[in-house]
């Protein structure tokens, strides 16, 4: 099937994080807030709440009120999403990379060595032993540097650092900043093929690379003893932030999303998926048995806020696509 269909992603606009408290409390040191400007580089874009039905139907949620916080890093943006009237279950505090509810941002820096340092004066609990590095047998990221950790809500992060050869040229730039931008999020999945038919053949994304991953250094990065996963890169007509399929073949497939986990609960992350036909995409979905969070497409009236219309469905692992039109 060709990957240029009527229908299609057209970029990645931002990653919606459902978090416990964006600013802090007086028991805990960093809010979210302050953890990603402070630790990561991140910049204050806007800080809203809503409320409405508009907003319930979107995220399925009944009498919602949502603060949301909208920062920016390099060109590309996340939103922290706060619930302040309902009590959110957290993150599982036994979480591995091949539980299917994993997903996370990787974050680009410029130097490896000097953001990792910088990282550890802040309260992240590490994933990977340390940063490592791709081993060069392995074409589509051999030298490629990484290390993976938690932010204090448990929500998985990456920092990547690539060689001359490797990713983007934007990343290879000229830039005096430590922090340069967010180049994917990478999510745990139980089957490829069902993954690429909902990303690519659903949703028209772009197959960019393909790789394996495995050995010493797989299982230092991720924890997991043995680690071996098949890694399929997407990323939208417009290119810009891209998708990461992750398929565990050892130690194999972790635990699946709980039917009763919402979106108010700390686990989710909803990838903001800009489309050129919300409503043709939306009947495609239906026809192909897709789950719904949104009763429908949702239309907002309200002009500050960033879209004009939405609709929350969930892929075949039950990770959050947020589908809009700006």
């Amino acid at each position: 099937m060709s990957s240029q269909t009527d229908v299609q992603v057209q970029r990645i606009r931002a990653i919606g994080l459902t978090v416990t408290n964006c600013v802090g409390v007086a028991s805990r040191k960093h809010g979210l807030l302050d953890f990603y400007t402070q630790a990561l580089g991140f910049e204050l874009v806007s800080d809203i709440t809503v409320e409405g039905q508009d907003y319930s139907d979107l995220e399925g949620v009944p009498g919602v009120k949502i603060r949301i916080i909208t920062l920016q890093l390099g060109d590309e943006f996340i939103e922290l999403m706060e619930y302040p009237n309902i009590q959110s279950k957290p993150i599982p505090r036994d979480s591995q990379s091949n539980d299917l509810w994993f997903q996370h941002l990787a974050i680009v820096v410029s130097d490896m060595d000097r953001a990792y340092a910088h990282l550890r004066s802040f309260p992240i609990e590490p994933i990977s032993v340390s940063p490592q590095t791709i081993p060069p047998e392995n074409k589509a990221s051999g030298g490629v540097r990484a290390f993976k950790f938690k932010d204090p809500d448990g929500h998985d992060l990456e920092l990547i650092w690539f060689p001359p050869d490797k990713g983007q040229d934007k990343w290879h730039q000229n830039s005096h900043s430590l922090f340069l931008g967010i180049d994917h999020s990478a999510m745990a999945i139980s089957n490829t093929e069902q993954s690429l038919h909902f990303y690519r053949d659903l949703l028209g994304m772009q197959i960019d690379s393909r790789s394996l991953n495995w050995r010493v250094t797989q299982s230092r990065l991720d924890n997991l003893p043995g680690a071996e996963v098949k890694i399929t890169a997407l990323r939208p007509v417009q290119d810009g932030m891209g998708i990461e399929l992750l398929d565990y073949i050892v130690p194999g497939k972790g635990r699946t999303i709980p039917s009763d986990w919402k979106s108010w609960d700390i686990t989710h992350m909803q990838i903001e998926l800009v489309v050129n036909n919300l409503e043709q995409l939306v009947d495609k979905l239906r026809g192909n048995g897709v789950q719904f969070v949104s009763s429908g497409i949702v239309q907002f009236s309200d002009r500050s806020f960033p879209y004009r219309q939405g609709c929350l469905v969930k892929d075949p692992d039950g990770h959050g696509v947020l589908l809009i039109v700006e």
